[in-house]
This record gives C-alpha cells, sequence and structure tokens, in this order.
C-alpha cells in the first residue's frame, strides 16, 4: 500500500524541534510492508494541510499524522482531516470521561480540553494511556487516514498498542532487510564491486549509502511471508560479503565498537590507549559497551610533550625533531604504552585536531596513529609487532575530526583482529 508521512506543526518547520517521528515511522512501515513513497511537513494551517490531504491522496491510498491532537485553538489536525473525509465531529462520551479523570483533586479540567473528546463520527479511536490526545483512524472511499499525537513518547506507545495491530490486518507482504557495514573504502568503489548486482536486481534490492564513517548496503525483500523474505535476503548478503570482505566489519548492522569490543572479550585479549588529539575519546567510546571492563585495561591521555614524555617513555629528541604530530612520536607512545601495560593491543593517537595549530607541512586533520600488538592474536609467533600510520584528511571541524581519529582507530584495531592489513 502507498503510503505518505505527514507530519504536523509550525514548530518543525522552524526547526525547534528534530522530527524522530517520521524516522521511527518508516522503520515500523516498511517492516510491515508498507511502501512509504514520501515525507511531508506542513504548519498548524487548516487551509495548508487540508490541500496537502487532498493532493497526497492523487498518489497514496494511506497517510499516517502525527501532531496537531492537543487541545489549544492552533491543534487543528483532527478537524481538518474530519473535513477532507466527508465526516462530522461528534462528541464521544468514554474518551470525555477518560479525560475528567485524568483531573483529580481540586484540579478542575480546562475548558479547552473538551475539544480532545471530539472525533470524526465513523472514525475509530486510538487509546492514549499516557497522554491526553487520542488518536484516530478515519476510511473513506478505500482512503485511510490514521493520526496519532505529536510526542514521540505517546506516539510510539500508540503505534505499538494501536496502530500497529491495524495495519497488521491490512498488510499482504512483509519485508526484511539486513544491513551491511563497511569501512575504509568509499560508496562509489563499493558499488563498482557490486555494479552487475545492483544492475539485475529485482527482489532483494540493494541499496548502497554513505555515512561518514563508511559505506552501508541495505539489502531488502518483501514477500508474502517473513521467512520467504529471510531467505531471499540471507542468501544475496552471504554474495555482498564474499566480494566486499576485505573491507567489512558487520553483516547485521553493528556498530564498529560492538564488533571491536566483542572480539576483545571472546578471545580473552586486552587493549590499553594512549591518546592526544582525541582526548580518551576511544577509550571513552569502548567503554560504552557492558562487559569492556574484560579487555579495556588502562588508557592515558597525554595531551602535552611533557606528558607524553613522563607517562610513556616519548624521547624529548623525537619531539624536537619530529614533532608531536609525526608517525615516530605515535610509535614510541604506543611501544612506552606496551612497556608500561604489557596489554596484547596498545594503540597511540596524536594529531591535530584544529582549528588551529595546522601548516602547509602538517595541516589541521592530520593524524598519525602507532600500534603496539602481540602477533599472535593474529595467527603469529607471539613476537611483538609495532606499525604506523599517517593519515590527512580534509579538516571537517575539530569534534569530526577527533570522531573521525576515534573510528579510524577503532577500524585498524578490527583489522589486527582479523589479520588485515591496516588503512590509512
Amino acid at each position: 500500500m502507498k503510503t505518505a508521512i505527514l507530519s504536523v506543526g509550525t514548530e518543525i518547520l522552524f526547526g525547534q524541534i528534530v522530527n524522530t517521528n517520521t524516522v521511527y515511522l518508516s522503520q515500523q512501515l516498511n517492516l510491515l510492508g508498507f511502501d512509504v513513497m514520501y515525507h511531508y511537513t506542513v504548519g498548524d494551517n487548516t487551509s495548508r494541510l487540508k490541500e496537502m490531504i487532498e493532493y497526497i491522496f492523487h498518489d497514496c491510498d494511506l497517510i499516517l499524522t502525527t501532531g496537531g491532537l492537543g487541545p489549544t485553538q492552533d491543534d487543528l489536525t483532527k478537524e481538518t482531516i474530519c473535513e477532507a473525509m466527508g465526516d462530522v465531529l461528534v462528541e464521544n462520551a468514554e474518551e470525555l470521561a477518560y479525560l475528567k479523570s485524568q483531573w483529580k483533586g481540586d484540579r478542575e479540567m480546562p475548558s479547552n480540553n473538551i475539544k480532545q473528546a471530539w472525533f470524526p463520527s465513523r472514525a475509530t479511536i486510538l487509546k492514549n494511556p499516557i497522554g491526553t490526545a487520542p488518536g484516530f483512524a478515519l476510511e473513506n472511499n478505500g482512503k485511510m487516514v490514521i493520526s496519532m499525537p505529536g510526542p514521540p513518547r505517546e506516539m510510539t506507545r500508540m503505534f505499538e498498542n494501536e496502530v500497529k495491530p491495524l495495519l497488521e490486518k491490512m498488510q499482504d507482504s512483509v519485508i526484511h532487510y539486513r544491513t551491511i557495514r563497511t569501512s575504509g573504502i568509499g560508496e562509489s568503489d563499493i558499488e563498482m564491486m557490486v555494479l552487475d548486482l545492483i544492475e539485475q536486481q529485482t527482489d532483494p534490492t540493494i541499496a548502497p549509502y554513505a555515512k561518514d564513517t563508511g559505506t552501508q548496503i541495505r539489502v531488502a525483500s518483501k514477500r508474502k511471508t517473513l521467512e520467504e523474505a529471510k531467505a531471499a535476503v540471507d542468501e544475496m548478503v552471504d554474495v555482498l560479503a564474499e566480494r566486499m570482505k576485505e573491507y567489512v566489519y558487520s553483516t547485521d548492522d553493528e556498530e564498529l565498537v560492538d564488533v571491536v569490543a566483542k572480539k576483545l572479550i571472546d578471545r580473552n585479549l586486552t587493549i590499553a590507549s594512549a591518546e592526544s588529539c582525541t582526548a580518551g575519546l576511544f577509550a571513552s567510546t569502548l567503554a560504552e559497551v557492558p562487559g569492556i571492563s574484560q579487555a579495556l585495561q588502562r588508557a592515558f591521555v597525554t595531551y602535552s610533550n611533557e606528558s607524553k614524555v613522563q607517562e610513556l617513555g616519548v624521547k624529548p629528541e623525537t619531539l624536537e625533531k619530529y614533532g608531536a604530530v609525526s608517525v615516530q612520536t605515535a610509535e614510541e607512545m604506543a611501544t612506552g604504552l606496551y612497556n608500561k601495560s604489557g596489554a596484547d593491543i596498545c594503540v597511540s593517537v596524536t594529531g591535530i585536531a584544529g582549528p588551529d595549530g595546522g601548516s602547509d607541512e602538517k595541516p589541521v586533520g592530520m593524524v598519525c596513529f602507532g600500534f603496539n600488538y602481540n602477533s599472535a592474536i593474529s595467527g603469529g609467533d607471539g613476537s611483538r609487532v609495532v606499525k604506523t600510520i599517517e593519515m590527512r584528511r580534509k579538516d571537517y571541524g575539530r569534534n569530526y575530526n577527533r570522531k573521525f581519529a576515534s573510528h579510524r582507530m577503532l577500524l585498524n584495531v578490527n583489522r589486527i583482529l582479523d589479520d588485515k592489513e591496516l588503512i590509512k
């Protein structure tokens, strides 16, 4: 069924709130097999809202709206939908009693709340146990509007308890999808690796899309049963993962930090970090994973030259000759960290996060990494391996530079664990 999501609220158009409702509803509708064709947003204006509903119904059979069901004068969604769908509003005694029950003791219900107990005469009322604005579903000539409140907490509860069961009775198919995550390769390169499959696709569909930390590939299938859809997706994911295996770190939409943490914990390995420009971001990201205390042995923030010398044993002459941001300093940071910790994997980072501090020779965005690790973790003889990387990227801003450097540390730790070459 061709579906549109219509968000109502001037505050959305003004950018005063982030519209998370549309993201949630799109995800849920796709899983139920409904084809989400459009996202629309309209302000609290009766004529524009009515025009939008009529416009959407030229191409869609179902509209889900959020917002505009409150008690104030600018909450006009219910009245407008009623008019657009050729119905009239009537008072619902059960909902009025529920509304009045929400005001207890000496509190008296404001008179404007009564409007929340009025609904289109043909509507199916959708309960709202955690708010005062019920939703409703209204059908006319094969077209349906399902209207829900705007606050995300109320909307998601209503969708799960009231709307989803209603939609499940209407669905004639289901959609299943999996997401492959890659890093170290661009979207266009990924597409060329699987272009023949994309050009031949019918079902499952293959959709690469770029994110800051790497390219993701969504594989989706729409079938009569969930079992059929899963089987089709799983088969295609196996084919794609084999082609891109050098760059794949998850075939189940897992965050990289979760992938790395699981490997460290499952293999009983320890890790330690020494961070300059990221200032502990790598370690704190790992620390978000429950159970990481089994693996995260220690972490140093060595921002100043003095701390690099005192805590990690970096030679003053190295800093003098090559500078704090250099592969030589990064190597000595990682080696000094190993001498202190003896962790299986020791990783260091030093760079220029910006916005100041860059030069023609060492621009903002330049980052150097050091890795000192036990070769046994990737099938070696147990000797120490020391590797360094210098990475130069465009300056996308201080916080982005720090986050990207932290992500690249995680990526290369993952590659060490998988016995793959490090990448810049």
